[in-house]
């Protein structure tokens, strides 16, 4: 079913909104940034569950689920592993880049970090990007059309940071989800898997430089 004129406006209002959370947190230096990026997450995922409440056929716990969630996020960790090596010798930038990404959040305490991520951000984030945004994306372009228009403003909304190894990094991960969530059209394991990812890539395992 292809999205009426109302819906449209619905969608494209909060993907101004994100872009004006992610300049807010990327760009400007008041606030803590992960305070920030938390509240921008769960802001849209509130509003992105008030317009369209998501569905039981879209959100099944499961052990596969599980299983697959936390698989897919130790295959996303050592994706970007690879990534960070192969851009370090290709780029002159993507180290100073990439400890520009970890400096956002320097000198707050990890343990909070790593709560945010897990249990707010990550839930927060795919709620909106994958279970609104892509969503209503694949209702009117297909499957593949929407993952793909989905990728591209999920990368597009980072580009306020900036930073070209952000933007490419987030184009990765949200290309991944997308795919996740067009396989499976189930919310869970996609959840788990950006939990855990952003959990452990920021505050236990880092790849900073």
């Amino acid at each position: 079913m292809k999205l009426q004129g109302t819906s449209w406006k619905s969608l494209l209002a909060t993907i101004i909104l994100a872009n004006i959370f992610w300049f807010a947190t990327f760009y400007l230096t008041f606030g803590i940034f992960w305070v920030k990026i938390t509240i921008s997450a769960f802001t849209l995922a509130v509003l992105s569950i008030w317009i369209k409440p998501i569905g039981r056929n879209r959100f099944h716990i499961d052990a596969k689920a599980l299983i697959f969630g936390f698989a897919s996020a130790i295959a996303l960790y050592l994706i970007f592993w690879a990534g960070k090596e192969i851009s370090s010798s290709i780029f002159p930038f993507a180290e100073r880049q990439i400890g520009n990404i970890y400096g956002k959040g320097e000198g707050f305490s990890m343990e909070i970090v790593f709560f945010l991520l897990f249990f707010i951000t990550g839930p927060c984030e795919e709620l909106y990007w994958r279970g609104f945004v892509q969503d209503r994306l694949m209702e009117s372009f297909g499957g593949w059309g929407g993952w793909l228009l989905s990728t591209a403003v999920y990368a597009g909304v980072h580009i306020w940071s900036f930073n070209f190894m952000l933007v490419g990094a987030s184009a990765v991960a949200g290309a991944f989800w997308g795919l996740m969530y067009r396989r499976s059209c189930n919310l869970f394991p996609v959840i788990i898997s950006h939990s855990i990812w952003s959990a452990f890539i920021f505050a236990v395992v880092p790849l900073a430089p």
